[in-house]
């Protein structure tokens, strides 16, 4: 009987110092970013825009480009095209580009751009989950003019992590698509 008084002591007496084990909750990496300071980039590829004076330009081949982030480990890759009456095959490969994503991505959300006035129409495509991609877009005059642009992280794909830097970047593809202005022809 002793024995087993002394063992129920133990073990309330060991059993009562552990502390109560209470999840976190889910949160969400906070990091801030300078605000963007722009300026208008013009090329002799029949168009400009307004970009971040925090991106790297870099001029490729065929009026490709990179607007590289160093501090964030990311990318814009922009391709020009002229439309040459292939603007639907130009189209069809933009949002192939867009869902071969779909693997990975939790979500795919496109959004229509449309300014009138500039003649720029195209689409925005945020995507969500841990896709190669965070961002695809084209913008079109339709009758001359493709671009599409990336957004690609130096990282191995992890939302949660990239998150901030991904909205920021895709703050800076908004402007670029309503700063754009397009040259009267292709280059």
């Amino acid at each position: 009987m002793k024995f087993r008084i002394i063992l129920f002591l133990s073990i309330v007496i060991t059993g009562s110092c552990k502390e109560n084990v209470i999840p976190k909750p889910k949160a969400m990496l906070s990091l801030e970013f300078q605000s963007g300071e722009y300026e208008t980039f013009e090329n002799d590829c029949g168009y400009s825009f307004e970009k971040n004076k925090l991106a790297h330009l870099k001029i490729e081949d065929n009026c490709a480009m990179v607007l590289d982030y160093p501090m964030m480990k990311g990318s814009i890759y922009l391709t020009y095209k002229s439309v040459e009456n292939n603007i639907r095959e130009l189209l069809l490969d933009a949002e192939k580009l867009t869902y071969e994503h779909v693997v990975k991505a939790d979500a795919i959300a496109p959004k229509e751009f449309r300014n009138d006035t500039r003649k720029v129409y195209g689409m925005f495509y945020e995507v969500t989950g841990n896709a190669a991609s965070q961002s695809q877009f084209y913008v079109t005059d339709s009758v001359n003019h493709f671009l599409t642009g990336s957004l690609y992280f130096y990282a191995k794909p992890n939302y949660d992590s990239i998150y901030p830097a991904a909205v920021y970047l895709q703050q800076d593809i908004r402007r670029i698509m309503e700063s754009l202005h397009w040259e009267k022809e292709s280059p």
